[in-house]
């Protein structure tokens, strides 16, 4: 098994890009100024062109929104639904992912404006068709709707697979006590409550059925409601799955470009995975929260909820986002990723900037990635650049003795191998990159930002994104 969970400074100096000064210049700035995590001291600039990217990294599509000053700066589609099939535009579908997670959280919180849900009272008061099992963790501290948005409830089932097109769908108590036709564990708590960060899909489908049983109704129709009909996503919806005739729909690939056998994965996981939406339409989403968070009154959460909802609360995250950045340079993120689907969104509370990169494939992370870091240079963002990093020379034979495969213990594993010219790590299935020697027993790639460190021929420490986490060799 490789590894499934991780999520895989100089600035760099673009003045022209930087200075691009028309909405068409900034356009083609991105267009063409695709960046990886991590630039080579000394090296020549990596910048590629959107279209190369997508067909080395088989994403047949991608659709882009980029935000400036609280405004739509431009919104395109590039490539296609399939290949062979319609062109990909700024009204078509993709399935959000865990970016799912920051709209149903915006809905809860509406809930919460409006008195139909407490933010601070046990989450169980608001449960009726299915109760969260109390255990000694939860009776030292309930487990709260606050609590669970954040990530910090200790509630397990960290994401979700779907089901096949045509597959028996679970309802969410099936789901919450994973009983068939449930495909997941059942979601309790198991770490005490507030005591430290741990993402929880589960628990958001928990947030879902609360959500349900405070309102009496549906999922998608609260979201429909509370978010989607005031901010004119009319496009975007939560039903799962697609209601037939549905049009203008891209499919999902897989990480060398084929189609997910049967079609699209379902994900009755609402809350958690289960939006269907549009670059147009989160743009829509990511300015009323600015606007929210700012001066002026959103459509659909006050100031003051608005604030309360992006305050950081443990390991960075707050209620449906993950904070990153202080001051006027913060800004809320959430990514996201379904079977066949990668998306990103991010906007900077303050200054009104933003982005919303939507995809097609399983390799679209790193394409939302390398096309999240060109937006940034080219519009002068003090977040989400490359970094730089200095490679050494190491001959080849000091290199081959660190060939293996490696354990991260609760994770899985990953490879290293002898590529030829030069050595080559697997993080995750299908995804090789070329391992750039830093000194005699550290490594970095650039596709993300990842350094592997020996300790000597058998264990070390990998970092990855900011996070440290030990190996041993498995064989």
């Amino acid at each position: 098994m490789k590894l499934s969970t991780l999520a895989l400074g100089a600035l760099l100096a673009t003045p022209s890009l930087v200075q691009a000064q028309t909405v068409a210049d900034r356009q083609k700035a991105v267009e063409t100024g695709l960046l990886p995590a991590v630039l080579v001291a000394g090296a020549p600039s990596p910048a590629r062109r959107l279209d190369e990217a997508m067909r080395a990294l088989n994403v047949p599509g991608v659709a882009i929104a980029v935000v400036r000053g609280g405004k739509l700066d431009w919104v395109k589609g590039y490539g296609m639904v399939t290949p062979g099939g319609a062109a990909v535009g700024p009204d078509t579908l993709f399935q959000a992912g865990s970016v799912s997670k920051p709209v149903a959280a915006v809905a809860a919180m509406r809930l919460v404006q409006d008195g139909t849900l407490a933010l601070e009272a046990p989450i169980n008061d608001a449960l009726k068709s299915w109760r969260l099992p109390e255990n000694d963790f939860t009776r030292a501290s309930p487990v709260t709707l606050r609590r669970l948005l954040s990530h910090t409830a200790g509630t397990t089932v960290h994401g979700f697979a779907g089901y096949a097109a045509g597959a028996p769908l679970p309802s969410a108590p099936q789901i919450l006590d994973g009983v068939a036709p449930a495909n997941s564990a059942a979601v309790r708590v198991d770490t005490p409550v507030g005591a430290a960060y741990r993402y929880s899909g589960g628990g958001y489908t928990i947030v879902q059925q609360a959500m349900i049983d405070a309102a009496g109704a549906p999922f998608p129709a609260i979201a429909r409601k509370a978010v989607l009909q005031p901010l004119g996503m009319g496009r975007s919806t939560y039903d799962q799955p697609l209601p037939a005739g549905t049009r203008d729909v891209a499919l999902a690939h897989d990480g060398t470009g084929q189609p997910i056998a049967g079609g699209p994965h379902v994900y009755p996981e609402l809350a958690a995975a289960g939006l269907w939406t549009t670059a147009n339409d989160l743009a829509r989403f990511v300015i009323d929260l600015q606007r929210s968070a700012g001066q002026d009154q959103g459509k659909v959460l006050s100031a003051a909820t608005a604030r309360r909802m992006l305050t950081p609360e443990p390991a960075g995250w707050a209620l449906g986002f993950k904070i990153i950045g202080e001051g006027r340079d913060q800004a809320f993120f959430h990514d996201g990723s379904n079977a066949g689907y990668k998306a990103t969104l991010i906007g900077h509370a303050e200054t009104g900037d933003g982005a919303v990169i939507l995809t097609n494939g399983d390799q679209g992370y790193q394409l939302g990635k390398d096309i999240l870091r060109g937006i940034a240079v080219a519009y002068g963002w003090p977040d989400q650049r490359p970094i730089t990093r200095t490679a050494v020379t190491l001959p080849l034979d000091a290199q081959r003795g660190f060939a293996g495969e490696f354990e991260i213990q609760g994770l899985g594993t990953f490879d290293i191998r002898d590529g030829g010219p030069a050595m080559t790590i697997e993080i995750r299935k299908d995804q090789v990159f070329k391992l750039i020697p830093a000194a005699a027993q550290s490594f970095f790639v650039v596709e993300q930002d990842v350094v592997v460190t020996f300790d000597g021929p058998d264990r070390g420490t990998l970092e990855a994104d900011g996070q440290r986490f030990g190996f041993a060799r498995v064989k």
